[in-house]
């Protein structure tokens, strides 16, 4: 059996493209896949500081079935579509994460896959004491 936890919340395109949702190594190091603002097939659209915030509540919520919390993430990937949105990307970061002060990388790219979405976040967390583990579903 792997040492490794991998965390499924379900989502349909986790089985669908065979990937968890967070992976958490043996050392403390949690990886938090690609999360959208998409939730039950909606989108705020035309938002980029809602789709920002909505896209690390996803991130959020399945650190919390690990047992972490914001306070835990080490490091954040914001992969946007437009420049014109680094702003307000970077509004909603600061407002989440001003007391924590993660590593941080803003990639514009060409595309996401839903056309109505502007951003979408990556999270690395750190859990300091790797025996106090939160969920485990696979």
């Amino acid at each position: 059996m792997s040492a490794v936890r991998r965390l499924s919340t379900g989502s349909p395109a986790e089985d669908a493209f065979g990937y968890s949702r967070a992976v958490e190594l043996p050392n403390g190091l949690v990886l938090v896949s690609g999360c959208s603002s998409i939730i039950d097939g909606d989108v705020v659209e035309d938002d980029p500081y809602e789709q920002t915030v909505n896209a690390f509540g996803v991130a959020f919520a399945a650190l919390e079935r690990l047992g972490l919390g914001r306070e835990d993430v080490v490091r954040t990937h914001m992969h946007i579509t437009h420049a014109r949105d680094v702003e307000e990307v970077g509004r909603a970061h600061k407002a989440l994460f001003d007391g924590v002060r993660p590593a941080a990388s803003m990639i514009i790219v060409e595309g996401l896959v839903d056309p109505r979405l502007v951003v979408e976040v990556e999270v690395e967390a750190f859990r300091t004491d790797p025996t106090e583990q939160g969920e485990t579903r696979s």
